[in-house]
């Protein structure tokens, strides 16, 4: 199987990924969809009734709003400075987003499950952004939750 057919694995420390979902108030969900059946539509659910400002971005004209909050058409729209950009894209297009990332002052690029690009994260981190690819946050907000209870009976 060709290495692009495989997801790699990011091992980050639950105190890096803690730190940043701790920190960060704005994020800017790139690909979000306003399907209620789409992953996207979750995430975003979750974490804006878990608390963060988000920022929706999809550049079709008839997305004006997601759960009631406006969508913006690019990165580059957003009116308020962002911590974080999400990527609900295919990977290929991870670097173009870094790149954007940069542009508009972000702090973290988050690439969602699947979304993975060593380069991308090359260049995010060498501008000094915080970098998590392959991975949920909506998944990591709750991961510490998730401890085995052995004594349960079966």
């Amino acid at each position: 199987m060709p290495e692009a057919d495989i997801d790699r694995i990011y091992d980050y420390s639950p105190e890096y990924i803690a730190e940043i979902l701790s920190s960060v108030k704005t994020i800017a969900m790139v690909g979000a969809s306003p399907d209620k059946t789409k992953f996207s539509y979750g995430v975003l659910r979750v974490l804006h009734e878990t608390g963060y400002d988000m920022a929706p971005v999809n550049p079709r004209p008839e997305v004006t709003q997601i759960r009631g909050i406006e969508v913006y058409k690019s990165l580059r729209e957003v009116d308020r400075p962002i911590d974080m950009v999400e990527v609900f894209r295919p990977k290929q297009e991870l670097y173009h987003f870094a790149e954007e990332a940069i542009e508009v002052g972000a702090k973290v690029l988050w690439g969602q499950i699947g979304v993975y690009d060593d380069k991308a994260a090359e260049l995010a981190e060498d501008a000094g952004l915080k970098v998590v690819m392959n991975r949920c946050p909506k998944i990591e907000l709750f991961r510490p939750f998730w401890k085995p209870r052995l004594d349960l009976a079966i």
